[in-house]
């Protein structure tokens, strides 16, 4: 195996930057990726990301329950260029009805940009996705999306994602008025003033540099609003935070960003810090140790499985996340997990909307490997050293149905089916100790659709779901063999299997897990859990 010299692969390491955007649902992060795909040439034309919902060649609505609900429910991987920057965007579902695999997605990033829609402030899927980014202290930077609306006024807005999201903001450009009178942004950390023309998008570099707010021009430009900027700033001087790189990097500030997505407005600038300030490829921890990106040896982990990409060939794609080393086409390497050495023939990368062959790939980079049902979510690839990179977590479902087949000859089916669709990560399969029932959790209510969609489309499995009075759950485990035995005996009834074979606890509200925590102190209740 030819090595690259470490200068070569340096460079390579610090070109790459691999993030993903945290939203709510309809607060513009398709609008902000498809201007970031706009910036990067990987699409020529704003619209191609929505037109894709008509397109047979979509890479990211191939499944048939999405074409008809017109919503995104996988995550996807775009790849870009900007500024010699190669740039990693992994897509996270924008549905109310997300999934597990949105949070995963998480865990492969090295930083996330967060959208905040101005006029509702944060909301409730950007908390959850925040709480996954805070388990690693992911470096987050923030994009206040819509100032072309009547919103919330700015400084609210950042007293709203302290005091909600617990992280300190640090505003790197400000906006002068919002809705009609929104006529652009200032940026503090440049001195820039990009002013702002509505319907048209804005492509040309049309900024106006001011060294010193007391300039007159500042007037002629802005008439009245050029004194309330003026008040904003001094204000903010005295009472914002100064943005901090250490802190921002560990997790604890986000610089913020105002701008409108819709108009391409605020994207550049956004664009231009983030590539200069947000990590490139970040050590990932294994279970013997820490892995470096510099490291020569290939490594990487998978953090994503997608069944059936392409119905007429019944693939699974493996989304493996590249963390030392250089990848090249048509390498073996070890699947630790199973202990065997394996070819790697034809990996494929994404970029925008279509595949591409991989000859080769490094630190941060996202490729797709074909699975024959032999890779699971969280397996770790490397040269020749065993390792197992931790921080790829199972979340506890929050949502439960039990299956109910339509044709009872059709059982087999369903149990090949469930077996290969819970691989994926997207929903959990339980079988309680007692009874024969198979309950699915999940963390969006929306995959039970698709899991029951995919059954009959891919499987030939005619099944429904129906409601059962689970509303939590939490693996259990405790060190003590007798008391965990005297703890199956009394719980019996809310006992289940997953299916990796570990013992869940199944409960009708969160009220009964403190209960029987508080009675069993011995036994350990848990929310997350490693894959292995």
């Amino acid at each position: 195996m030819n090595h690259p010299s470490s200068k070569s692969q340096n460079q390579e390491i610090d070109r790459r930057r691999t993030f993903g955007i945290i939203s709510h649902p309809d607060a513009g992060k398709t609008t902000l990726t498809e201007k970031m795909l706009l910036f990067g040439g990987a699409i020529q034309m704003a619209g191609s990301v929505k037109a894709r919902k008509a397109s047979r060649h979509a890479t990211s609505d191939w499944m048939a329950i999405e074409r008809e609900r017109g919503i995104s429910v996988t995550s996807s991987v775009m790849k870009f260029d900007y500024r010699n920057f190669e740039i990693n965007l992994l897509d996270t579902p924008g549905h109310q009805d997300f999934s597990e695999d949105t949070y995963r997605v998480l865990t492969a990033v090295d930083s996330a940009v967060m959208v905040i829609d101005s006029v509702k402030g944060v909301e409730a899927q950007t908390r959850k996705l925040m709480a996954v980014c805070r388990m690693r202290n992911t470096p987050i930077l923030t994009f206040v999306n819509k100032l072309d609306r009547e919103g919330m006024p700015p400084l609210d807005i950042l007293g709203d994602i302290e005091e909600t999201l617990q992280i300190e903001c640090a505003p790197l450009s400000w906006p002068i008025g919002m809705g009609k009178r929104f006529k652009g942004t200032y940026n503090i950390h440049r001195r820039e003033l990009t002013l702002f023309t509505p319907g048209r998008e804005r492509l040309p570099d049309d900024s106006v540099t001011i060294r010193d707010l007391g300039d007159p021009i500042l007037d002629e430009i802005l008439g009245r609003q050029a004194d309330e900027l003026r008040e904003d700033v001094a204000l903010l001087e005295g009472a914002a935070n100064p943005f901090d790189l250490q802190d921002f990097l560990k997790g604890s500030q986000t610089p913020v960003f105002f701008g409108s997505a819709v108009n391409n407005f605020g994207v550049r600038e956004l664009l231009d810090t983030f590539v200069e300030i947000a990590p490139g490829p970040l050590p990932r921890q294994a279970t013997t140790r820490t892995v470096f990106p510099g490291e020569e040896p290939f490594s990487g982990f998978v953090f994503k499985i997608q069944a059936n990409m392409d119905p007429a060939h019944r693939d699974r794609l493996a989304f493996l996340r590249v963390c030392s080393g250089r990848f090249q086409k048509g390498m073996r390497v070890r699947h630790h997990r199973i202990d065997k050495d394996i070819l790697i023939a034809n990996p494929i990368m994404f970029m925008a909307q279509d595949r591409t062959a991989v000859e080769e790939a490094w630190p941060g980079d996202i490729i797709g490997i074909h699975n024959h049902g032999t890779i699971k979510i969280g397996d770790t690839f490397s040269e020749k050293e065993p390792l197992s990179f931790t921080g790829i977590p199972n979340f506890a479902p929050e949502h439960f149905r039990r299956v109910q087949l339509k044709s009872p000859l059709k059982s087999k089916q369903l149990r090949k089916g469930l077996t290969q669709l819970v691989e994926e990560g997207a929903v959990q399969l339980f079988r309680p100790l007692m009874g024969s029932d198979l309950i699915l959790g999940a963390v969006g209510i929306l995959q039970f659709d698709v899991t029951m969609a995919r059954l009959k489309a891919e499987y030939g499995v005619d099944a429904v779901y129906e409601h059962v009075d689970y509303v939590a759950s939490r693996w259990v485990k405790c060190d003590d063999p007798k008391r965990l035995s005297a703890f199956e005996r009394a719980n019996q009834a809310h006992l289940a299997l997953d299916a990796e074979g570990n013992l869940t606890f199944l409960a009708d509200g969160e009220w009964r897990i403190e209960f029987v925590a508080e009675q069993w102190p011995e036994v350990v209740f848990t929310k997350t859990r490693e894959h292995r």
